[in-house]
């Protein structure tokens, strides 16, 4: 399990530094006002973040997900690994129930990182240097938060991101387990790291796609009050406005950004967990075989862990 924690950490870093970017283009895109949007799309985003606020207005919240982020993906790697031990065998079912338990249990922090990335990615929108700031940082921004309301404060959008995080964590580790299988990923194969970047990337995105809907939401509370106006009282009657306002197209505002994004940050994430694990597991093999030449068992054991698909 402590293997599984590590390779979380390593990998989630990796994922940060790649993908961050694009997840400021997707708040921005996914909380705009309808009435006076800043932003035509995507690339327009990208563009207009970079020309008033520099390329560094593009990294405003990262660190949030930095300090977050690395526990983050260290508590689902490790839950899941541990939960697959527990359920014995390794089928798609219980790569779904073990990936769903470790994104539930990950919202505790999940879901106060992301309202201080959340708060900090719109602090200044359009200017290059912020008149006046809000927030120092992601933890003065918690603090902050803390203080004016309290627990229930810094976990605004908890339900919201319970309801994206059980089912897409479930269907993250679904899909990679139903594409490594396909594809064959075995250590001896030459075409291992690209198939592994192949299945993460694509695991992402079946991840999104399953509840992006739910992320838009969550997006809009937590933003919700940063001029200090409160404009929904809840996850329905934010639903009602956004509908009401924008049609059913609101749901889909940012996804273009999200893919782009999920796309090469979980292909990083997935195959340096999964790369890690099998370099760490390959060394204790070779400790074991040098100290217990005679001892067969445990061996076959440790070969059938390093499979990409038993993380």
């Amino acid at each position: 399990m402590a293997l599984d924690f590590a390779a979380g950490c390593i990998g989630g870093a990796a994922g940060v530094l790649v993908g961050h970017p694009f997840d400021t283009v997707k708040v921005r895109l996914q909380v705009q006002s309808v009435d006076k949007p800043l932003y035509r799309g995507t690339f327009h985003c990208f563009q207009s973040i970079v020309r008033q606020e520099s390329g560094l207005g593009l990294y405003k919240g990262i660190g949030s997900p930095m300090m977050g982020l690395t526990f983050i993906n260290a508590i689902v790697f490790g839950v899941q690994g541990n939960a697959m031990r527990k359920l014995g065998s390794d089928t798609p079912v219980n790569q779904f129930l073990a990936g769903a338990s470790a994104g539930t249990i990950q919202c505790v922090i999940c879901c106060p990182m992301e309202l201080a990335k959340t708060r900090m990615q719109m602090q200044g929108t359009g200017e290059k240097k912020s008149k006046r700031k809000m927030y120092k940082n992601s933890l003065d921004c918690l603090v902050r938060i803390y203080r004016r309301e309290g627990i229930r404060g810094i976990n605004r959008g908890m339900v919201t991101t319970l309801l994206r995080e059980t089912p897409g964590f479930g269907v993250y580790f679904l899909t990679y387990d139903v594409l490594t299988r396909s594809l064959g990923c075995e250590p001896e194969d030459p075409y291992m790291i690209l198939k592994l970047l192949f299945a993460g990337g694509m695991s992402g995105i079946a991840s999104w796609l399953s509840t992006y809907p739910v992320d838009v939401i969550k997006s809009r509370l937590q933003a919700d009050g940063v001029g200090g106006v409160n404009q929904y009282s809840g996850i329905m009657d934010c639903v009602r406005q956004s509908l009401r306002k924008e049609g059913w197209r609101v749901f889909t505002r940012g996804l273009t950004s999200t893919l782009l994004r999920a796309f090469p940050v979980n292909a990083t994430t997935f195959a340096t967990v999964t790369l890690f694990l099998l370099y760490m597991r390959d060394g204790e093999e070779c400790g074991m075989q040098d100290s217990e030449p005679a001892s067969v068992q445990p061996l076959q054991n440790l070969q059938a862990q390093t499979q990409p698909t038993s993380m």
